[in-house]
């Protein structure tokens, strides 16, 4: 009797999930409106004044691409799919149904839309998708097929299941505009075929077809995201560490600091550098290297360390900072105020300090 009811038990339980998977997708309640009748107008005799008639609840009509079929269960209540834009930088257009995402250049390291197709193509190989086709002149990229296997419950009493397999293709589309610096992933579902005790489905309603085209673009952007995080801790973790740097010159000819790192790397350390050795950074420009600093100086001058003179060799006055890429490399040109180019000796003299700081390990951020 005990096990009777634990396999009486256990059969309502799997009832009840599959009841409540029903209701996510489906109206709860009794489809028995869609045996309604319309009743007829109110026929007023033609002496008689006509009552005013409120319009609030009519039902609109049918719009002309509306599936007539959409009614009872076959009608789907979810919530729509929503492109959530989690990257920095990207963005959704109100009021598009596409499912399409709009991305801004927030990192200089490489141009765009090079960056949205590389995190695009390392996505479609961490899950193994094979690609057909691949245009980036013309902003094209079609998915191979992409086939997922799962089991389908059958009826509860019959305790069997079935396989389904279930195959995709998508297109994606890059959309850049004129200036390069902000660019549109659109995705399109191309083919579909769903596959069931043999029968076919190979096709979807609007509304699933762009359930799909959502999904598989937010897992795009979640790649996305990922490898931003990582991108900027693998990034905050050289910033941290000491950077070696030598005296040479900038490709203008002028004397510089030579830092041995790449320009995104170099450019915060500077600004950390900068900051501990008692410059106040009044402007800067990263697109074009350009900062505007004020030595203050202080009690604790960190020429000090170095110099047993009382006079310091930097006045506290403004000065201009000029960050180029170097090909692997940085160079860092100090100017005064108005744009003077620093000679070879007062590089020399400034150097000792600027190499010391900019070498340390885990320099406060």
């Amino acid at each position: 009797m005990k096990i009777f009811l634990a396999l009486v038990s256990g059969a309502v339980v799997t009832l009840t999930g599959c009841a409540s998977q029903l209701e996510r997708t489906t109206a709860s309640g009794s489809y028995d409106y869609l045996e309604a009748q319309e009743r007829a107008s109110l026929k007023v005799p033609d002496d008689v004044d006509n009552p005013e008639f409120s319009r609030d609840y009519e039902l609109p009509s049918l719009g002309e691409n509306a599936d007539p079929d959409l009614l009872g269960k076959k009608l789907s209540v979810q919530s729509p799919a929503l492109v959530l834009p989690l990257v920095t930088g990207s963005h959704v257009q109100e009021g598009q149904t596409a499912a399409t995402v709009w991305f801004d250049q927030v990192d200089d390291s490489q141009p765009l839309d090079r960056a949205i197709w590389n995190s695009l193509l390392s996505f479609l190989e961490q899950q193994g998708i094979g690609v057909d086709s691949f245009d980036p002149e013309a902003g094209k990229l079609l998915t191979d097929w992409m086939v997922i296997t799962k089991e389908v419950d059958s009826k509860w009493y019959k305790w069997t299941s079935t396989e389904s397999q279930i195959g995709k293709r998508f297109e994606f589309s890059l959309d850049k505009k004129s200036h390069g610096r902000t660019a549109a992933l659109h995705v399109e579902l191309k083919d579909y075929m769903a596959t069931t005790k043999g029968d076919v489905v190979a096709s979807l309603d609007d509304a699933q077809q762009r359930r799909e085209e959502v999904d598989i673009l937010n897992q795009v952007i979640n790649h996305y995201e990922y490898q931003v995080q990582l991108e900027d801790s693998r990034k905050l973790t050289k910033i941290r560490q000491g950077l070696q740097m030598s005296m040479g010159f900038d490709a203008d000819g002028n004397p510089a600091f030579v830092v041995d790192e790449k320009y995104d790397i170099t450019w915060p350390r500077l600004l950390l550098v900068l900051r501990k050795l008692g410059f106040n950074v009044k402007d800067l420009d990263k697109s074009t290297g350009l900062l505007f600093v004020s030595y203050v100086g202080d009690d604790s001058s960190w020429f000090s360390d170095w110099f047993s003179s009382d006079d310091d060799l930097l006045e506290e006055d403004d000065y201009r900072l000029v960050v180029k890429k170097a090909g692997e490399k940085t160079s860092v040109t100090f100017m005064d105020d108005e744009s003077k180019p620093f000679e070879a000796n007062m590089i020399a003299d400034i150097f000792e300090p600027f190499k010391k700081v900019m070498s340390e390990e885990n320099l406060d951020i």
